[in-house]
């Protein structure tokens, strides 16, 4: 499958414009190949109650499920000048579960799998292991 990192760069900035950050004025945006072709994107959310906050890539996994699951091939994750961001490690759990250890990652130091950036994760398989 083609990676068109231009065109998910450009749905993570499109994404990031629509963030709802009025407490760090921080805008979040995030895209993703879906290994069927979509692409799916997603933003923060804040809210007053900080606890409650919304990061893009909840939003961006919330968009996968609704619009038919599938695994994420590709992510892009972008602050407001369109640089690449480091999802928190929540976030790449959350990527770890929907896109597994071979998910491609644009960073500021080019492409990696989440696996150089989320070693030794926990996901799905460790569990059907562990009950089989």
């Amino acid at each position: 499958m083609n990676i068109y990192w231009d065109v998910l760069h450009a749905e993570a900035l499109t994404a990031m414009k629509k963030a709802y950050v009025p407490y760090s004025k921080f805008p979040v945006g995030v895209a993703a190949l879906v290994d069927d072709g979509r692409i799916v994107s997603g933003c923060n959310v804040e809210n007053a109650s900080y606890g409650l906050t919304l990061c893009a890539e909840c939003g961006l996994v919330s968009s996968l499920i609704a619009t038919g699951g599938g695994r994420l091939v590709a992510f892009v994750c972008v602050d407001i000048a369109g640089n690449a961001l480091m999802p928190c490690g929540r976030c790449r759990q959350l990527l770890q579960e929907h896109g597994g250890s071979t998910l491609q990652m644009m960073t500021d130091q080019g492409v990696k799998t989440l696996a150089d950036l989320l070693p030794w994760a926990f996901g799905p398989e460790e569990i059907e292991n562990r009950l089989s």
